[in-house]
């Protein structure tokens, strides 16, 4: 009986649609579900949606749900990671602590003064649980879901290269359904293919029988002049390829669309909102509390389109198929650095992750990644070392935070930042 360790399982609305995902697969109705989390009221709700989810399916999971972590890693066969260090109130100083010097970011998970900062604190958790790993399931498969992505892959990279890893992000499945949504074509029956980094790939196949589908959205931008009002079509028709994040998420991660009222206001971004995203996930969390303790059901998706439940069916049943996963660079893309962390397509079987090579990117494609990979190389720097000009020299690389802000401003933002987190960022940085 295969087991998955769930680490950070009080997410508790993810935590449901993996779940609920991974039991309509036939061949895993029998898993051992492991839960940990270190607040016992959200492992509580979570432990009750696992039971119902197992319950309503009329699968035969064995469910336990533990605060001991090594209790949950031990003998693990695949481990899901999905914490989130400091929770809403650190969320809180990413974005509001750079807004007061005049910075403003949408998510501030990523990249940028935010993501360098959500990285610091997660990187010791990060070190604890791949050492865990090593002692407790050195062969077990590590699938990070927890942002900055690209910046925690590597990380797992340079700490525990032996572990077998892979960041998992669900931007380029949404981005083409989103896409044959707009344009009148069922996702079903389309190719397609991504590379770039996490929360900035391209598109850069994308059709239905053996025609492109791009014509179709140019036409669909032509007809639709509020389009034009979007980031991403924005980013879209200057660089000839689609990104495939969010709007929200792209506008933190280039210098053209935060750095004044004005294109703030033509591009209908709202700045800060992950503050308010991260209020609702508090209300969903609140609600599913209600609903368990009322005997109530809880709401299940359906269709498996997180990639985590189709890497454990594959692995376990042989059936081969093709995901976009973020990997370390081992020249996958031939203009990105060895090393670095890369989202390309994979392939996945019985064995496995295995990346597919994608060449060179277009040229403007790659140089618009370049700078938020320096951000994410200095910041892993950073930790390595423990030299704090690191982390202020990754900010400043930022293109949002170098159009927004001097010098002299960014390091007394990340000295503030730095006070306000406290003994979440590792001590030499401080």
């Amino acid at each position: 009986m295969p087991s998955v360790a769930f680490i950070g399982a009080g997410s508790v609305v993810f935590t449901r649609r993996l779940l609920a995902d991974l039991l309509r697969f036939p061949e895993l109705t029998d898993l051992d579900i492991r839960l940990h989390d270190i607040d016992p009221d959200r492992l509580a709700v979570a432990e009750g949606t696992a039971r119902q989810v197992n319950g309503r399916l009329g699968t035969r999971a064995a469910i336990v749900a533990t605060p001991d972590r090594l209790r949950a890693l031990d003998g693990a066969d695949f481990v899901v990671n999905m914490v989130q260090i400091g929770g809403i109130a650190a969320t809180r100083l990413d974005l509001e602590i750079p807004a007061r010097y005049g910075l403003l970011q949408t998510i501030g998970d990523t990249t940028g003064v935010g993501g360098v900062f959500r990285a610091l604190r997660t990187f010791p958790f990060l070190t604890t649980l791949l050492d865990d790993m090593r002692r407790l399931c050195p062969d077990a498969l590590f699938m990070n879901y927890t942002n900055p992505m690209a910046m925690n892959v590597w990380w797992a990279s340079v700490v525990a290269p032996e572990i077998r890893t892979v960041g998992l992000c669900h931007s380029v499945h949404w981005t083409v359904h989103d896409l044959c949504e707009l344009i009148g074509v069922p996702l079903e029956g389309t190719t397609y293919r991504a590379a770039g980094v996490n929360h900035q790939a391209w598109l850069l196949e994308w059709s239905r029988d053996g025609e492109s589908l791009y014509p179709r959205l140019d036409a669909a931008i032509d007809a639709d002049p509020g389009l034009l009002r979007r980031v991403r079509v924005e980013m879209y028709r200057r660089l000839g390829f689609y990104p495939t994040e969010t709007s929200e998420h792209s506008s933190e991660y280039l210098s053209w669309f935060l750095r004044s009222p004005e294109q703030v206001a033509r591009y209908r971004i709202d700045p800060l909102q992950y503050i308010r995203i991260s209020e609702e996930n508090v209300a969903e969390f609140e609600h599913a509390e209600r609903a368990l303790a009322l005997g109530q059901p809880l709401e299940l998706e359906e269709g498996a389109v997180e990639y985590a439940p189709q890497i454990i069916h594959s692995v376990v049943t042989g059936t081969p198929r093709e995901i976009h996963g973020d990997v370390v660079n081992r020249g996958w893309i031939d203009d990105h650095p060895d090393g670095a962390v890369v989202e390309v397509p994979c392939r996945v079987d019985a064995d496995g992750i295995h990346p597919v090579a994608m060449g060179a990117l277009p040229a403007q494609c790659a140089a618009v990644n370049r700078p938020y990979l320096s951000v994410a190389a200095l910041t892993v720097e950073a930790v390595r070392t423990g030299d704090p000009r690191l982390v202020r020299q990754a900010v400043l690389l930022d293109p949002n935070a170098s159009s927004s802000l001097t010098p002299e401003a960014i390091w007394a933002m990340c000295d503030e930042l730095t006070a306000a987190h406290g003994d979440r960022i590792p001590k030499p940085l401080r």
